[in-house]
């Protein structure tokens, strides 16, 4: 078995290929959709498939865990992944792809909670920052590689999902050199709340930290399920928009590591207001000047240095507020905000395209950055649990 920083680094590349299958996955079949005549509105609620398996699963994975372990849980997430990303080219039918994104959002969510629950219950104080940071970062590099296996649409539609099918499988295979692991509560001890107590307990002081995952999961869901059919629109080619969304998550890669060190410094609230406001100031820019290629491509790295690092840093502030005993109901909590904002951007972001076609769309991403900013702000001193 591995030792506790080859683990940290198996789970870290685990996060890594899940962030490649998912900036692929949105991208790449909201092009396909557009091409095949699909609404948009349509298809920005065909992206919220993704999101509406993880608030299926979320509720009850806490649980299992418990039972069972961080590895079992990592391990059924991972499979469900890419066995269903290995169906999308066995039949084109919508519905049934559909249910192949509930199914990955539902494998996504049973990752991501235990490999965040994982790091974020063994990291210490002093390095939470940056070990939190080092996770968003190498998820950051997924999502920033992704999007450019829609290049291979040209060579055949079923080669991208085949190539992360692959790439999914043989990452996953790693996890089984892991010894496993249990939560604090320790295998067989019964907890004294129920999961629905512990839920709004953890809401009840660290709601204000699930705001960040909320607002990057709408930024994030609608750059790449709605802002390809809106670049379209607007004249731009396939090939130059699969090169410009990556540059948002690149910018990120820049900036992830030092925002996680600079907030074990200066605190993860005042990091957090700072690139809210930075990234507002930069998207009303790209509003502005979204039809001059060469500034977006510009504009979408500082973005991306601003603001892609909101989900780790709102994970980094809620490891901060709770008990350890309350970790694994916050990771949920977290995960379930961020999907909330990832189901309303598709939607919310094709129904305003169709609607207000004469305004930029990029404001809507301005308007859900200053109220996340507003509320952060006005909630100065979260309580914290004894």
């Amino acid at each position: 078995m591995v030792n506790k920083e080859t683990r940290f680094w198996i789970l870290i590349a685990l996060v890594t290929i899940s962030g490649f299958s998912q900036g692929m996955l949105l991208p790449l079949l909201a092009i396909i959709l557009e091409q095949n005549g699909v609404p948009s509105s349509v298809n920005g609620l065909h992206a919220t498939g993704l999101y509406i398996g993880v608030l299926l699963a979320s509720p009850f994975m806490e649980k299992p865990m418990q039972k069972f372990g961080f590895k079992p849980v990592i391990l059924v997430g991972g499979a469900l992944v890419f066995i269903s990303l290995a169906m999308f080219p066995v039949w084109e039918a919508l519905w049934l792809w559909f249910m192949l994104r509930v199914l990955i959002g539902v494998g996504d969510q049973m990752l991501h909670f235990g490999t965040q629950t994982w790091i974020t219950a063994t990291a210490t104080k002093e390095t939470r920052g940056k070990s939190i940071a080092y996770y968003g970062m190498f998820f950051g590099l997924g999502f920033t590689i992704g999007p450019l296996m829609t290049r291979l649409l040209s060579i055949h539609e079923a080669l991208p999902f085949i190539v992360s099918a692959l790439f999914s499988l043989l990452v996953w295979s790693s996890m089984l050199f892991v010894r496993n692991q249990w939560p604090k509560q320790g295998r067989g001890i019964a907890v004294s709340t129920t999961s629905w107590s512990r839920f709004k307990q953890t809401g009840k002081i660290a709601w204000v930290a699930l705001l960040p995952g909320f607002g990057y999961g709408f930024l994030e869901s609608s750059l790449h399920g709605i802002f390809p059919v809106y670049g379209m629109r607007l004249g731009h080619e396939v090939d130059m928009l699969s090169v410009l969304i990556p540059c948002f998550a690149a910018g990120s890669l820049i900036t992830q590591l030092p925002l996680g060190i600079w907030s074990d410094r200066l605190g993860r609230r005042a990091i957090l207001l700072a690139v809210l406001v930075l990234g507002s100031v930069l998207f009303t820019m790209v509003a502005i000047l979204e039809d001059h290629i060469p500034a977006l491509f510009v504009l979408f790295v500082l973005a991306g240095m601003c603001v892609g690092s909101l989900y780790s840093l709102g994970i980094a502030y809620m490891t901060d507020l709770l008990p350890a005993t309350l970790l694994p109901a916050g990771n949920l909590m977290i995960g379930v905000a961020f999907s909330l904002g990832s189901i309303s951007g598709p939607f919310l972001g094709g129904v305003y395209v169709e609607t207000f076609p004469g305004l930029s769309f990029f404001y809507l991403i301005v308007l859900i950055l200053l109220m996340v900013a507003m509320a952060i702000f006005f909630r100065r001193k979260p309580q914290r649990a004894n």
